[in-house]
């Protein structure tokens, strides 16, 4: 009996130590993650750290001399706009590249944000009249480019440009971003790489705007602005955010109520200016979205078959929330329709009117593609004879070049071989070749006949001799099986 609850107190006290050797291992497992997490955290930290390694001073001081648009830097900028105005204008993407590697429109523009941020309104002032100044020279320089007769066409890189998208704004905030940080960090040799980024955004709406004024589109011109503006707006906005983030210090003024009310007025700006810019992207954010998913429902309904005319763009109006089918062919039932309607429904468009104009007589379409499909078949049916006709003349063309070269293996250099035969054989007149042709009347042959005058004062003997030498000479430097040699003097 006292074994046994001595056997159950050591059972309990084994388990006790195990019960206590786990939580110490799970003690350790927590420290190491914790470990594991307080590293990564530092890693991340160092990684992605800026106001390390900010120059204040100095970015603060590059921002300011950036802002002017006079002397220099105003040629630059109107070349600049130039050269992107041809590129657009040849929809050629490295021409408008290369224009934005020399332009210098971030200026004015993160003058406004960094001012804001810093509450200069000295700054302030002076960015808002050099930005008005850039934008002028601009217009003017794009407009006097597009003005010209043969340059007023409306290329596929101008028309992307007329209608701003959600995209664009990204572009703006990621260049914008890039360029701040490149500027307060020392390496002088990112700032061009982030003014790329700017010039995106900038360039082409500017140069688009010009080209409206030009050609007389005001809507090219009013979508182009809009697309500036708010690319303009969000570069600012992702200064003042970054100014404030890296903790630049404010501008002081000895007047205590003066400064109260600068930086109130900045305040207020910079809130206008914020949440201007959120309700513009969160516009265009609903419009891409509309677009995004209309476009889901048309390309549905065209991958069952449906014959809709017309691209997305005119088929969708996100203005009247309107989708406008141009269909053909089939009589689509009240039914078919009511099913488009619950997938529209699905997809998000609920209070989207779908607008169906439908063809029945589609028979002219028909007989045009008939005529098409006939047309195609005879001109593949005259391609193929006339394919047939060039692969039996290849043929024919290939049996007469074999031919020619059995002629060709056949026949000797008639000149160099005499000239050989009249330095060995001195007492030689004249020789002639010929090939014989010999039939039994039961089969062809030819016989290579070599026809010699010698010298009469040569021997009957010695002429034997030196035609027994010819005879063997020539079969083997003409490569002929059998050569008959006749001489007469």
């Amino acid at each position: 009996m006292e074994d046994n609850i001595d056997d159950k107190k050591q059972g309990q006290q084994i388990g006790e130590d195990q019960g206590q050797k786990i939580e110490e291992h799970k003690d350790e497992v927590k420290k190491e993650f914790k470990s594991f997490f307080q590293s990564l955290k530092d890693f991340l930290t160092e990684l992605l750290d800026i106001k390390k390694d900010t120059d204040k001073e100095s970015t603060a001081q590059n921002i300011r001399e950036g802002i002017f648009m006079r002397g220099h830097t105003a040629w630059i900028l109107i070349f600049s706009i130039l050269v992107a105005s041809i590129g657009l204008n040849i929809s050629s993407s490295a021409v408008v590249i290369g224009a934005m590697l020399i332009s210098p429109l971030m200026g004015p523009i993160l003058g406004v944000g960094f001012s804001i941020g810093i509450n200069d309104i000295d700054t302030l002032r002076l960015s808002m009249i050099n930005l008005g100044v850039m934008v002028a020279l601009s217009l003017i320089t794009s407009f006097i480019f597009f003005s010209i007769p043969i340059f007023n066409e409306a290329t596929p890189e101008i028309l992307a440009r007329t209608k701003p998208d959600v995209r664009d704004v990204l572009i703006a905030i990621s260049g914008g971003l890039a360029l701040i940080i490149a500027i307060s960090h020392p390496r002088e040799q990112f700032n061009t790489v982030a003014g790329v980024a700017i010039a995106t955004a900038l360039m082409p709406p500017l140069c688009t705007a010009g080209f409206g004024l030009a050609t007389g589109r005001l809507d090219y011109f009013g979508g182009a602005m809009f697309l500036f503006t708010i690319n303009t707006i969000f570069i600012a906005l992702t200064a003042f955010v970054t100014v404030k983030y890296l903790k630049f210090p404010m501008v002081k003024y000895i007047n205590q109520a003066k400064r109260k009310r600068i930086s109130s007025a900045a305040s207020i700006v910079a809130i206008v200016i914020f949440s201007f810019s959120i309700y513009l992207f969160y516009g265009l954010f609903i419009e891409t979205k509309f677009k995004t998913q209309a476009g889901k429902f048309i390309n549905n309904l065209k991958s069952e078959g449906v014959n809709i005319i017309g691209d997305n763009k005119q088929i969708i109006d996100f203005e009247t929330k309107e989708i406008k089918l141009y269909v053909f062919g089939n009589d689509y039932s009240k039914k078919e329709k009511n099913r488009w309607k619950n997938e529209m429904e699905e997809l998000g468009l609920i209070d989207t009117k779908l607008t169906i104009l439908q063809s029945q007589d589609d028979s002219k379409v028909r007989d045009d593609i008939d005529n098409l499909k006939n047309m195609y078949i005879n001109s593949h049916k005259m391609i193929t004879v006339k394919d047939e006709t060039i692969r039996d003349k290849d043929v024919r063309i290939n049996e007469l070049e074999k031919d020619l070269r059995r002629y060709y293996n056949q026949e000797i250099q008639f000149g160099q071989i005499s000239k050989e035969i009249k330095i060995n054989y001195e007492h030689l007149k004249k020789i002639g070749f010929a090939r014989e042709y010999i039939t039994n009347f039961e089969k062809i042959d030819t016989l290579a006949v070599l026809t010699l005058q010698w010298n009469s004062k040569i021997r009957k003997k010695e002429i034997e001799l030196q035609e027994g030498k010819m005879k063997k000479w020539l079969e083997t430097r003409l490569n002929i099986k059998k050569i008959e040699i006749r001489s007469r003097k």
